[in-house]
């Protein structure tokens, strides 16, 4: 047996064993730097959107990101809560963004829309509810003043027929506050 070839071969695997050590050093403080800008963006995210939401009212929020932020709205969301659930990063060091938020409870998204499923669905009254009041918001902004009244009070009546199903069903108490808001903002 020829003893070169081994001391090839025994070199070889030394020479990938420092690669591997080396790229898994570099892998992790990736991680780290990925974590901790995301990090750093949900906190700089947050002090916008209060000083977005102060100035220029809560429906400015999105708009604002469709206009600013490159990723997408749920990654802004993702990031804010990244930044809102840790008071300090460090200890998540070597965990990718995806098991941090995992870790964390924040939900994401499979990469492939094909696999992604609606983890949760409204009830269908919920959702024709939300259809009806924004119909009516849009309406009722181009209508003159009487015809805004009767807006008013469809949506009054609307809200008087619906409002025992929200009652009834306990987890969908913010969808009520929700609709009860809007009812009183086209009251006034």
């Amino acid at each position: 047996m020829n003893p070169v070839p081994v001391l090839a071969v025994a070199t070889e695997i030394n020479r990938l064993h420092e690669q591997a050590k080396a790229q898994s050093v570099q892998s992790r403080q990736m991680l780290n730097g990925a974590l901790d800008a995301a990090w750093q963006a949900g906190h700089l995210l947050r002090s916008e959107k209060q000083r977005v939401r102060r100035r220029m009212g809560r429906g400015a929020w999105m708009l604002w990101l469709e206009a600013n932020f490159s990723g997408t709205p749920r990654t802004a969301q993702r990031y804010m809560r990244l930044a809102q659930s840790v008071t300090d990063v460090t200890f998540m060091q070597g965990m990718s963004l995806r098991l941090a938020y995992a870790r964390l409870g924040i939900a994401t998204e499979s990469k492939s829309p094909a696999k992604r499923s609606l983890a949760h669905r409204l009830p269908r009254h919920l959702v024709l509810t939300n259809k009806l009041v924004r119909a009516l918001e849009n309406q009722t902004d181009k209508a003159g003043p009487e015809q805004s009244e009767a807006y008013r009070r469809d949506l009054r009546v609307l809200y008087e027929k619906l409002r025992p199903w929200f009652e009834a069903v306990g987890p969908h108490a913010p969808a009520l506050a929700k609709f009860r808001s809007s009812v009183c903002a086209h009251r006034a």
